[in-house]
């Protein structure tokens, strides 16, 4: 009877102290492990089943004092239940490991051929001999403008390594040449679009360059802001470099090209630093919708293999002369679909110096307001530029453009109507800006053609700088 009272004690201060555990497999594991310490000691899980039939038959027939029996008999149920419970768990967990490990698949056994040897089974090798003229050309054309070539990080991107070990380079990170012995590197706006985006000033580090020293060496410099231009996509980079290891890319003429000659093109897409494609020109005058957001016109259409990383590294023709800047592909993939596009050399000689001395581009314009290519719709102009107002003593002034008016009773007199300059026709307001762009300069004395009523003029006239 002392008995029975300690264990009902026992199972009471147990009971007090279940809310502090913090779950049922910590309270049963624990209350397992001390029955199992005041249960005697079993030969086998035979011996065990036998005494606890034998007990619980002993104990179904007599019916004497069952609360006092069935505490006697708690620790060996408790104990039978864990022993039989764990030898499940174990035949269970066995068989899901043999079921599903991959070395239960039977394995292939090689047979092999002992019959044989190393050498019968070798086949002979032949010599790679002397590259082919054509081959051998396009080689040294690499050698020698590949140190030409530099890598653009934008210092507020950083690559990232994902979980497979490949670099993922993001957008903002491409190539650029090397201008100049000063340090000067060309690129797209875009590649450093990020940056350029926060307006910094002149002089300020926008990205890292790393420029090719020797074969496999690298060595990489501050890119200083020196200009930028976003409507031809092209901006200005300098570094504090040794000129030693600075040498100038080849600029080529890009107006005498002709569809089918053979192009190169070395840049560094996805990250794969002095990669080189070779294809032809497969287009030339191509409006390029360029990264930078804006319409590039008389580009260059390549179906040499141009990627994300590209951008910014030269397109080379059949001697080395760099005829292009790599812009941008179309492709709904993101990956070269054999259609990529390059900024002209003609527009890159252009822009570039301006960027250098002036920080900017020097745009040639006519200083006068012209009406939006809406407002002259609804002013019944399908065809050329509406003069809206003419500033006092400017040149066009002296020229004799006349502006919109209002007449004495209040009747509007439109102004003259640009169709257009030299020999180049005019529809609308965009396309005289994108004349005078890209075929003049400051300085420059142009001839317009003028619609004034039912009267054709011809008024020459100096262009000025855009303001």
């Amino acid at each position: 009877m002392q008995d029975v009272l300690t264990l009902q004690a026992s199972l009471q201060t147990l009971g007090s102290v279940l809310p502090k555990w913090s779950g049922r497999r910590e309270l049963f594991l624990s209350s397992a492990s001390q029955l199992r310490r005041a249960s005697p000691p079993l030969s086998s899980s035979k011996d065990l089943r036998n005494d606890f039939l034998e007990e619980g038959n002993q104990r179904s027939v007599s019916r004497l004092k069952p609360d006092e029996q069935c505490l006697k008999d708690l620790p060996r149920i408790v104990y039978y239940d864990r022993f039989s419970a764990t030898r499940r768990m174990l035949f269970t967990s066995m068989a899901m490991y043999f079921w599903g490990h991959p070395s239960w698949v039977p394995a292939a056994h090689a047979l092999g051929d002992p019959t044989v040897t190393i050498e019968e089974v070798t086949p002979p090798i032949y010599p790679s001999g002397k590259l082919f003229p054509t081959e051998e050309r396009i080689v040294n054309l690499f050698a020698r403008n590949t140190y030409s070539v530099v890598n653009i990080f934008d210092v507020t991107l950083r690559p990232q390594l994902n979980m497979t070990g490949v670099i993922e380079v993001p957008e903002g990170n491409g190539s650029g040449v090397v201008w100049d012995r000063l340090g000067h590197i060309v690129t797209n706006y875009h590649v450093v679009g990020n940056a350029l985006s926060r307006n910094p000033s002149p002089g300020k580090v926008v990205a890292r360059v790393n420029i090719l020293v020797s074969e496999g060496l690298q060595k990489s410099f501050e890119g200083k802001l020196v200009g930028a231009d976003r409507l031809k996509d092209l901006a200005v980079l300098k570094v504090e470099a040794p000129m030693d290891i600075l040498r100038p890319i080849n600029v080529g003429t890009s107006s005498v090209l002709k569809v089918g000659q053979r192009c190169l093109a070395i840049g560094n897409p996805f990250g794969f630093d002095h990669t080189l494609t070779v294809g032809v020109i497969s287009g030339l005058s191509r409006e390029i919708f360029s990264q930078a957001g804006v319409t590039i016109s008389g580009g260059i259409q390549t179906d040499a293999a141009i990627n994300p990383g590209n951008s910014g590294g030269p397109l080379l023709d059949s001697k080395g002369n760099m005829i292009g800047i790599n812009t941008a592909i179309f492709t709904q993939t993101g990956t070269s679909a054999g259609v990529g596009f390059a900024i002209p050399s003609s527009t890159v000689l252009k822009v570039v110096p301006q960027l250098i001395q002036f920080g900017k581009a020097i745009r040639a314009g006519l200083n006068l307001e012209l009406a939006p290519d809406p407002v002259a719709n609804q002013l019944n102009v399908r065809n050329g530029a509406l003069v809206l107002q003419v500033p006092a003593n400017s040149l066009a002034a002296k020229a004799g453009l006349l502006p919109t008016r209002r007449g004495f009773a209040g009747n509007l007199i439109l102004g003259d109507i640009i169709v257009g300059v030299d020999n180049h026709p005019v529809k609308n307001k965009a396309e005289l800006s994108k004349v005078l762009d890209d075929d003049y300069s400051v300085g420059d004395r142009v001839l317009l053609k003028i619609q004034r009523g039912d009267e054709k003029l011809e008024l020459p006239i100096v262009l000025e700088q855009a303001s």
